[in-house]
C-alpha cells in the first residue's frame, strides 16, 4: 500500500477497502494483458481455437469493470474520500473503463483470426507483427506503472504511445501501396487494417492510463499537455 503513495487512515477498513480495490484492477489488468497476447497470437498463427477461446473470456473483463465501478461507488458513499484518496478512486473508475476497451480491441482482433486466409493472405497479417508486440510491451509497462503508480514509469511510456503512431501510419501507407497495386488484396488489407486500427487503439487506451497515474500522484490532468512540459512535474 505503501508504494502506492496511500496514507493510512484511522480507520483500518478504509485502508483494506482501498487495497482491495486495486488489487482487483491489478487483477483486471493481467486477464486484459492475457486476452491481448493471446488475440495477436491467434491472428499470426491462424489459431481460430484460441481466437474464439479470446471471444468467450472478455465477459470476464466486462464483470470485474461493473463490479470495480460498484466497490468504488461504495467507498465514495461510505468514505467520502478527499484529495489523494478521492483521486485514487476517480483514477481507478477511469483506468478500468480503458482497461474494459482495451478488452473489447483484443476481442476484435480476435475475430480477424476466425476469417479465412490463404498462405498469402496470411502472411500480409504478419506485418501486424512487430505493431503487435510494440503495443503489448507498452500494455504491459503501463500496468507495471499504475501497480507501483510510478510517475516516471507513467510518463516514458506515455511518450512511447508516440512512435506506436508513427510505426502505425507507416504500415497504414505500405498497407495501402499493397492494395494499390493488387487490387485483388482488397479485402484481406482491409482486414489487416481494421486489425491495426484496434492494435493502435489499445496505445491509445495505454496513454490515458499513464495519464491517470499523473493525476493520481500529482494531482495535476496532463491529457493536453506536451511531453516535454510533463516532463518537467
Amino acid at each position: 500500500m505503501d508504494n502506492l503513495n496511500i496514507g493510512r487512515h484511522i480507520s483500518g477498513q478504509f485502508n483494506e477497502d482501498l487495497e482491495n480495490v486495486i488489487n482487483h484492477v491489478m487483477h483486471m489488468g493481467g486477464l486484459v494483458e492475457k486476452q491481448l497476447g493471446d488475440s495477436l497470437k491467434a491472428v499470426y498463427e491462424n489459431d481460430r481455437e484460441l481466437a474464439q477461446k479470446v471471444l468467450s473470456s472478455d465477459y470476464k473483463i466486462n464483470n470485474l469493470e461493473v463490479s470495480i465501478d460498484d466497490e468504488c461507488t461504495r467507498i465514495i458513499a461510505k468514505r467520502q474520500p478527499a484529495a489523494g484518496d478521492l483521486r485514487l478512486i476517480m483514477a481507478v473508475i477511469k483506468t478500468i473503463a480503458d482497461l474494459e476497451r482495451i478488452g473489447d480491441e483484443a476481442e476484435k482482433i480476435a475475430q480477424v483470426a476466425l476469417e479465412s486466409f490463404d498462405s498469402k493472405q496470411q502472411d500480409l497479417l504478419m506485418s501486424l507483427d512487430n505493431l503487435g508486440r510494440s503495443v503489448l510491451s507498452l500494455l504491459q509497462d503501463t500496468l507495471d506503472a499504475f501497480t507501483r503508480m510510478d510517475v516516471e514509469a507513467a510518463i516514458k511510456s506515455h511518450k512511447a504511445d508516440k512512435n506506436i503512431d508513427r510505426n502505425y501510419d507507416a504500415l497504414m501507407r505500405q498497407l495501402m501501396t499493397y492494395m494499390m497495386e493488387d487490387p485483388r488484396s482488397i479485402p484481406s488489407v482491409m482486414t489487416a487494417m481494421w486489425a491495426a486500427r484496434s492494435i493502435e487503439r489499445i496505445g491509445d487506451r495505454c496513454q490515458n492510463i499513464c495519464e491517470y497515474i499523473i493525476y493520481f500522484v500529482k494531482g495535476k490532468v496532463v491529457r493536453h499537455t506536451n511531453a516535454d512540459d510533463m516532463s518537467q512535474l
